[in-house]
């Protein structure tokens, strides 16, 4: 995992929320980490990671996501196994 991946992976975990994560990084993480990300209806994607699936919202007005959409993303990511302590962890091994 690039530095940048990883230090947007320990923003996202981060308290309290950052006001300052863009819709394209988020993107960029998700396909480094082996998600599917799939246009739904509207402004909605579907996202597959490790067995675990959600529905992510682009921003309307910016490409900078909001609080409630971090805290959503930090939730799937965590059902998903994904969290700054796992990859840590697995850095270790290497």
């Amino acid at each position: 995992m690039s530095h940048k991946h990883a230090q947007l992976l320990r923003t996202l975990f981060h308290d309290p929320i950052s006001a300052n994560v863009h819709w394209r990084e988020v993107e960029s993480l998700l396909s480094h980490l082996g998600a599917t990300v799939e246009p739904a209806h509207g402004a909605r994607f579907h996202v597959k990671l490790n067995r675990a699936e959600a529905y992510l919202h682009h921003p309307h007005h910016s490409n900078v996501l909001d609080r409630t959409a971090i805290k959503y993303l930090r939730e799937f990511l965590a059902h998903a196994g994904v969290s700054p302590s796992a990859y840590e962890a697995e850095e270790e091994r290497k």
